[in-house]
């Protein structure tokens, strides 16, 4: 399991942002902090493997914690999920070691997306770590895991097909309004299931927009828009 500590100063934006953590396999809530100090003295009882940080703390920014860590020799991986957006701060979190980069407000799915190649570059890591040296092709697998697939065919599930996937984004993308599975299915000619095979795999990938409608029955219907979750 990946150890994460939830660095943010709102306790609410804390709660929301450990529970998305919760759903993705692979990952473990370790704990939650909202000052830097707080940060630091639990990083320092309870050492973890991905800080999940927001750059507004009221003590200190994020980027000064993050290089008070590395002076201190916590080796800790940095993900910055905050609201600023000034390329400066963009720029040192760079300069600093912050594998990614979120900005809010965001989804789950946006999330998941950062978590996900992160995963996925902690797996290509290790399976490397064993040969000692890493040549030129596994070099470049790494920093490849470090970036988010933007088109919707990157590492397609086996047995998807590029061509579905683009029928499904121009049947979405032509609706104007969210659509269900079963809409989604009828007007692609495949099945529920296949529909709803594809429209999982888009919405963790962060292409598709997920929103519930509740009705009368006090279950909610999921349905599914072309576009990155906000």
């Amino acid at each position: 399991m990946i150890d994460v500590l939830v660095v943010d100063d709102d306790f609410r934006v804390a709660e929301i942002n450990a529970a998305y953590v919760s759903q993705v396999p692979g990952f473990r809530v370790a704990g939650r902090a909202h000052t830097a100090a707080q940060a630091l003295a639990t990083l320092e009882r309870h050492p973890v493997d991905l800080l999940l940080l927001d750059h507004y703390l009221p003590d200190e920014t994020g980027l000064t914690l993050v290089r008070r860590l590395r002076q201190l020799g916590h080796h800790t991986d940095v993900i910055m999920v905050t609201a600023a957006r000034d390329v400066a701060t963009v720029q040192a979190a760079m300069r600093y070691g912050a594998l990614q980069y979120l900005v809010k407000p965001f989804g789950f799915s946006g999330l998941r997306a950062k978590l996900d190649s992160y995963a996925a570059l902690r797996r290509t890591v290790e399976g490397a770590a064993g040969q000692g040296e890493a040549g030129q092709e596994q070099v470049d697998r790494i920093f490849a895991a470090l970036r988010t697939p933007d088109s919707p065919h990157a590492e397609l599930p086996k047995g998807h097909s590029a061509a579905t996937v683009d029928l499904i984004r121009r049947i979405l993308d032509e609706a104007g309004l969210p659509l269900s599975a079963h809409e989604v299915a009828t007007r692609a000619g495949v099945s529920r299931s296949t529909a709803q095979r594809y429209l999982k795999h888009l919405e963790r990938t962060g292409h598709i927009r997920l929103t519930l409608k509740y009705g009368d029955t006090g279950r909610p219907e999921h349905r599914y828009a072309w576009g990155r979750a906000s």
